[in-house]
């Protein structure tokens, strides 16, 4: 197989877009940290608990919808568990599942971090560009999506019938 090699134009952007990857999560993280005492990843799971009805999922489709792996969730829940934000019990229907809900002091940490995690988003991403560029942001998210994505996991969580009239995360 012949390596179809990037062009100029194509590697200036693709080191930037491994830039962009490499640096949001970590100032997304260092401002949830600051503000609330959450890491990204913690307040990524308490966000699809909050937006989940009765607040509770299994620990398999959390794990689905955070792109996590069961151990990296369980560790992450078990932590979250004792600080009384989660709390884990038997699936009713399968007593082989787990599943794990919000508890009152985890929403109230969720809704309390949105804000702040929120301004830092637009921040260090929307008030750099314009609407044009949002635009087209929008697009090529959606473009690779389609391939990184293909069974839309991840991408069903962003679909407009999925998010109408829930919080901002």
């Amino acid at each position: 197989m012949q390596t179809r090699w990037l062009d100029e134009d194509e590697r200036a952007a693709w080191v930037r877009l491994v830039a962009v990857v490499e640096l949001l999560p970590g100032v997304l993280d260092t401002q949830l940290r600051r503000d609330s005492g959450l890491t990204h990843f913690e307040y990524f799971v308490l966000a699809m608990l909050s937006e989940a009805s009765e607040r509770t999922l299994r620990m398999t489709s959390l794990a689905q919808l955070t792109s996590a792996t069961l151990p990296r969730l369980s560790h992450v829940v078990r932590r979250l568990e004792g600080r009384g934000l989660v709390h884990r019990f038997p699936c009713e229907t399968d007593k082989r599942a787990t599943n794990a809900r919000l508890t009152g002091a985890g929403y109230d940490a969720v809704v309390a971090a949105a804000p702040g995690h929120v301004e830092g988003v637009r921040q260090n991403v929307f008030d750099a560009l314009t609407s044009e560029q949002v635009a087209q942001l929008h697009g090529i998210a959606d473009a690779l999506l389609q391939r990184l994505d293909p069974e839309g996991r991840m991408t069903a969580l962003y679909a407009p019938e999925a998010t109408a009239g829930k919080p901002e995360i």
